[in-house]
């Protein structure tokens, strides 16, 4: 759309001037012979009131019938009713390329802690070092520049979150370099990094430091940030921010972009004593034969905890107000959550089962376990495999059991 709006602001340009120089024919004026000065006065009046008009007129091309062609994309691709087609296609373009960005680091990932030779610590170590030198070519192109230095945080962050776990596993303290490595890392996203740092804080102990970083990514996760993933595919329609559409429109780069967009929180098994035990499950969540029920696709993350940000970040915030003793707080959390699992907005999340599975924890520690069951058998209803729903189900329906 940009490209077509530029290439009739040139044509108004030469309006204007009453000449059309030809492209390749120096001296030649095509509109000479072809377009009297009132002519030229009619379309450049026309032309601008398509501009203006955000480009509807081209749902009405008779040509090739584009105009009906256009009409039958999905509604993702035609003008929203209070936003003009430039801004769908705006976000839907900045989103896909990061959707991109992070598809092409979970195929990183995943060679990594496929990898017999080295361990993923060691695999992290040299992507680093291969991302950093990348950043010193003079030959990588602006596009490619800007994917290094998202990759180049990206791996930091898993780096920080790995050594923490391995810290927090054996009672060692964190070493002062980590601090450098999450801070590095905080500005990948909005949301996802600072989730893991507050996350770790949790994991060790240090309750208020996880609930002052949990503050802030509330405050920053607001209506216009667009959630991404690199692991499934939603429906453009289903969770495409109109906020944030109009925001790129207007700030187009990509540092300006990163600070609307919240990725998937992932948790590998190496960074699972960052994570609250409950996600373990997640990294462990075949039952019987349910590897050999996963696509190429989901092979490369399905032994990982995966868990979209703003479903997190109150899960987050219920464990931590619970622990610091604050109940308002932690109700809010509860039932921002429980919004989510009954609403349309369980259809917009990029891990629903394991949202459901969250909440179905926070009902247990409410001391609902019939409740919790009725959760974790929606969340089997909707993917009956490759679901630690099964696990928490298996282990709840004992415990009643054993009370029985």
């Amino acid at each position: 759309m940009e490209c077509i709006v530029n290439c009739l602001q040139t044509i108004i340009e030469f309006l204007n001037q009453g000449e059309c120089p030809h492209f390749i024919v120096e001296g030649v004026d095509l509109f000479d012979g072809k377009l009297c000065h009132e002519c030229q006065l009619s379309l450049k009046k026309a032309i601008e009131g398509m501009i203006q008009d955000d480009m509807h007129v081209l749902f009405h091309l008779l040509s090739d019938n584009l105009g009906q062609r256009l009409m039958t994309l999905p509604q993702e691709v035609r003008p929203y009713p209070d936003n003009d087609v430039n801004a769908a296609i705006c976000g839907k373009l900045a989103r896909d390329m990061f959707e991109l960005y992070l598809s092409q680091a979970r195929r990183i990932i995943s060679r990594l802690c496929n990898n017999e030779e080295a361990d993923v610590y060691t695999g992290l170590n040299n992507q680093i070092n291969i991302l950093e030198s990348l950043t010193m070519n003079p030959r990588t192109t602006q596009y490619h520049m800007n994917y290094i230095k998202l990759m180049l945080k990206y791996m930091m962050s898993i780096k920080a979150s790995v050594t923490s776990s391995s810290c927090i596993q054996y009672d060692q303290p964190l070493p002062r370099d980590i601090w450098e490595l999450y801070g590095e890392s905080l500005s990948t996203d909005v949301a996802s990094c600072k989730l893991k740092l507050a996350s770790m804080h949790f994991c060790q102990g240090e309750l208020r430091r996880a609930a002052s970083v949990l503050n802030e990514v509330e405050f920053d996760l607001d209506d216009s940030v667009q959630p991404v993933c690199g692991c499934n595919i939603v429906p453009f329609k289903d969770n495409q921010s109109k906020a944030f559409c109009e925001f790129t429109v207007q700030n187009g780069s990509h540092d300006q972009l990163t600070k609307k967009l919240a990725f998937c929180v992932r948790f590998l098994r190496e960074e699972k004593f960052c994570a609250p035990w409950f996600l373990w499950c997640e990294m462990y969540r075949a039952v019987s034969n349910d590897v050999e029920h996963r696509d190429s696709s989901e092979r490369q993350w399905m032994d990982w905890a995966e868990v979209d940000a703003r479903p997190f970040l109150l899960y987050l915030q219920y464990l931590t107000y619970r622990g610091l003793g604050v109940r308002h707080r932690q109700l809010e959390a509860f039932y921002g959550l429980n919004d989510i699992v009954t609403s349309d907005k369980l259809d917009q999340m990029y891990h629903p089962e394991t949202v459901v599975n969250l909440f179905g924890h926070c009902c247990e520690l409410e001391g609902d376990v019939q409740e919790a069951l009725e959760v974790y058998n929606l969340s089997l209803r909707n993917y009956p495999r490759n679901n630690a729903a099964n696990w928490h189900k298996q282990r709840l329906e004992l415990m009643l059991n054993t009370y029985n």
